[in-house]
């Protein structure tokens, strides 16, 4: 048994599995509205505790609308936003990288540097003007992260096609007289998409992260709309009295966050044989 947990992500995989169906079930299994308040049934507690009841298991904001509702649809803005940037990135990265590692030269320099000098910029208060110029809400926190998601996957693409390009079916290609359109999706994308299914993974818990991080400091999801980092936000000032605001949108950016990264390592140990565990 002890064996079977360690080959396989069980635990990592069933957070993720009811993450995904909680977000997609939200509208139909979340408790109530949750933009709905209630001044009447503000900060009650969750059920456990005397002044809790079973309506509100989680408790209620400051406003009265139910915690458990509201972390349940945090969840559907927090997937949509890290799919759509992350399907963003995997598309730009991959292509740059790409072109990076197989062209090499002048191609290579300017891919690389634009990436060093972009990952030099100052994420945060890149993002804090944009939200500024451009408003805070999903589309500005999407352009972000779309901003953030790009750059691993050019780096660790481009180190992958650098050693690929010298295979002896690729020069093979080249020799035949293959366009460089068949080279990529003939040769070098089958041989890149482990890598690009790895970094997904992790990034995909860095996005989320960030998302929340953003939604914060304002210059992500704007309230009323529930998303776990706004959530906690607006539950900072009262975490000696109503503690259950803020901790809940907590837990589950930590549970996502923790399942997406072991979920990571196992896809890398998985997808490379040197490196998987079978012990």
């Amino acid at each position: 048994m002890l064996t079977f947990f360690r080959r396989w992500p069980v635990i990592s995989g069933t957070v993720i599995l009811f993450l995904v169906l909680t977000a997609l079930l939200a509208p139909l299994i979340a408790p109530a509205d949750p933009l709905k308040h209630s001044f009447r049934d503000a900060t009650v507690p969750p059920v456990w505790q005397s002044e809790g009841d079973w309506d509100h298991i989680l408790g209620t904001d400051t406003l009265g609308r139910d915690v458990l509702s509201r972390v349940m649809h945090g969840a559907r803005i927090s997937l949509m936003v890290a799919a759509i940037s992350l399907a963003s990135g995997i598309v730009i990265g991959t292509s740059l990288g790409l072109l990076a590692g197989y062209f090499g030269g002048m191609t290579d320099e300017i891919i690389t540097r634009v990436v060093d000098i972009w990952l030099g910029l100052p994420f945060i208060l890149v993002a804090l003007i944009m939200a500024l110029v451009l408003g805070s809400g999903i589309t500005t926190i999407a352009i972000l992260l779309v901003l953030l998601a790009w750059t691993p996957f050019v780096r660790q693409i481009r180190g992958e096609v650098l050693s690929l390009r010298t295979r002896e079916y690729v020069l093979a290609a080249q020799v035949a007289g293959a366009s460089t359109a068949r080279i990529f999706v003939k040769h070098l994308l089958p041989g890149i998409l482990g890598l690009v299914l790895v970094v997904a993974t992790f990034q995909v818990a860095s996005l989320i992260l960030t998302e929340a991080f953003l939604s914060f400091l304002g210059a992500g999801i704007p309230p009323p709309t529930p998303a776990w980092g706004n959530m906690i936000a607006e539950g900072r000032d009262y975490l000696t009295d109503a503690w259950w605001i803020s901790f809940f949108p907590g837990v589950a950016i930590f549970l996502t966050a923790a399942s997406l990264s072991f979920m990571g390592d196992w896809v890398r140990d998985f997808v490379d044989p040197r490196l998987r565990q079978l012990g």
